[in-house]
C-alpha cells in the first residue's frame, strides 16, 4: 500500500478591516436597523388610521418581521461578500 499525500488548497484568509471601519460599520448598522426597526413600525401604528387598532398592530408586526429578515439576509450577503 502506498500513501498519497495530496495537498489542499488553501483558501487566503479574510483581509481584517481595521477598528475606524469597524466601528463606522457597527454605527451605521445600528442607525439603519433602528430607524426601519422603530421608528417604520411606530410610524405604522400612528399614520394608518383608516384600519382598526388590531390592524394597524397586525401591519406593524407583519412589516416588523420582513424588515428584520431582509436586514439579516442582507448582512449575510455582506458577510458572505467579506464586505463586513
Amino acid at each position: 500500500m502506498t500513501e498519497r499525500v495530496t495537498q489542499v488548497e488553501r483558501e487566503e484568509p479574510p483581509s481584517p478591516i481595521g477598528w475606524g471601519r469597524a466601528a463606522l460599520t457597527a454605527v451605521a448598522m445600528l442607525v439603519v436597523g433602528t430607524a426601519l426597526l422603530v421608528v417604520v413600525p411606530n410610524w405604522v401604528l400612528v399614520h394608518l388610521t383608516g384600519l382598526s387598532r388590531n390592524g394597524r398592530v397586525a401591519v406593524a408586526t407583519i412589516g416588523f418581521l420582513a424588515i428584520f429578515v431582509a436586514i439579516a439576509w442582507g448582512l449575510r450577503r455582506l458577510q458572505a461578500r467579506r464586505a463586513i
